[in-house]
């Protein structure tokens, strides 16, 4: 994993790396040095591969750069999905969902980390599960 990125890319599918705090057991994503409630250490913990969406909406105007960065054509902007999906009574982490059909998400189902590419940089979003 680089400094700069909570995406672990290995063998296996992607994964983020959060943090567990050693005195008081809290988690934490992104990770970094010191728990927030307590000041505690963490260490890293890669969550799982895949989450439930606790809730969502749609960003239907284009955000200001940076941080946003058009995929394509900047006069081309494409309304997009941004949610919450929680990691197995961990915590919830927010993030951009692949996809932007409200009618096609719904609250609880399951979601997949994925490694997506913006730009030179590769980041993170959920996608939908299809069992």
């Amino acid at each position: 994993m680089s400094a700069a990125s909570p995406l672990e890319l290995g063998d296996g599918p992607p994964r983020l790396e959060a943090g567990r705090c050693g005195d008081c057991g809290g988690v934490t994503f992104p990770l970094r040095a010191r728990c927030p409630a307590c000041g505690g250490d963490l260490e890293g913990l890669l969550l799982p591969p895949r989450g439930t969406l606790w809730t969502w909406t749609t960003q239907g105007f284009e955000p200001p750069a940076p941080p946003y960065l058009p995929a394509g054509d900047a006069d081309e902007f494409a309304p997009f999905a941004v949610g919450y999906v929680e990691f197995d009574g961990l915590l919830r982490v927010e993030g951009r969902l692949t996809e932007p059909e409200p009618a096609r998400l719904r609250i609880g189902m399951p979601m997949e980390v994925i490694a997506l590419e913006r730009g030179d940089h590769v980041t993170f979003a959920f996608a939908p599960v299809d069992d």
